[in-house]
């Protein structure tokens, strides 16, 4: 369900594994109650939150003073959040901006439209990866629901194993992964990466060579010289 990566007294971070909800809900295990036991933490509190499908890099405030600091970055967009997924297909680009805003669509699905009143904003990369797919590399610069899930599908390549925006792909996973978080606290810098590959739960298809090269250039992502966003 999840692996704790990392313990500070005023909060943690773990490796939420795929298919897991971080809310209750469809009769899930609540993973804060979960991690707490392991933690010793009566209470975790949930700074933000990932897609059931998304595995990876999870921050939980341990009190509540943590908690309304930590949100209060994430909020001013002052936490560098950095993810990898496979694409279904070759995209219409290979690298840059993809901007827009989100619009309900059919059922519990999201759409990405030419306006740009409210838009979401995505920073992207990718490489090579197996035969009719596409390695990517994602920096939000917004946090909108499905926002990486939907800006991929906009771009022709949506995410392998993706129960929604490529729903008939029988993949052993939807293949997106919070890969790196770099963040300010009490000013001190802290930055961490979660590597999917050689981790059975995080699904195979990050362990072929040309995807693991790939990530392995891609392991200091903030260091990356990323597409310019006009604030």
């Amino acid at each position: 369900m999840f692996d704790i990566l990392y313990t500070h007294n005023d909060f943690l971070i773990i490796n939420k594994h795929p298919n897991v909800s971080v809310h209750k809900d469809d009769g899930d295990t609540m993973l804060l109650q979960e991690v707490g036991k392991v933690s010793g933490d009566d209470k975790l509190y949930l700074v933000h939150r990932l897609d059931k499908m998304t595995s990876g890099i999870l921050l939980l405030a341990r009190h509540q003073a943590a908690a309304s600091e930590l949100s209060k970055n994430f909020a001013a967009r002052e936490v560098e959040k950095f993810y990898l997924a496979i694409g279904s297909k070759k995209p219409k680009k290979k690298q840059g901006l993809i901007s827009g805003d989100m619009e309900r669509s059919r059922r519990s699905s999201w759409k990405l439209v030419a306006t740009q009143n409210n838009p979401a904003v995505t920073q992207f990369f990718s490489c090579s990866a197996e035969p009719g797919e596409r390695l990517f590399l994602c920096k939000p610069f917004t946090g909108k629901t499905h926002q990486i899930r939907v800006a991929l599908k906009s771009l022709g390549s949506a995410i392998v194993g993706d129960p929604i925006y490529h729903s008939h792909d029988d993949s052993d996973r939807g293949y997106l992964h919070a890969f790196a978080l770099r963040f300010c606290y009490q000013d001190q810098w802290y930055q961490f990466i979660c590597d999917p590959r050689n981790q059975v739960a995080m699904g195979q298809k990050w362990n072929s060579d040309i995807v693991s090269q790939g990530i392995e250039s891609w392991l200091t992502p903030w260091n990356l010289v990323w597409p310019k966003v006009n604030k």
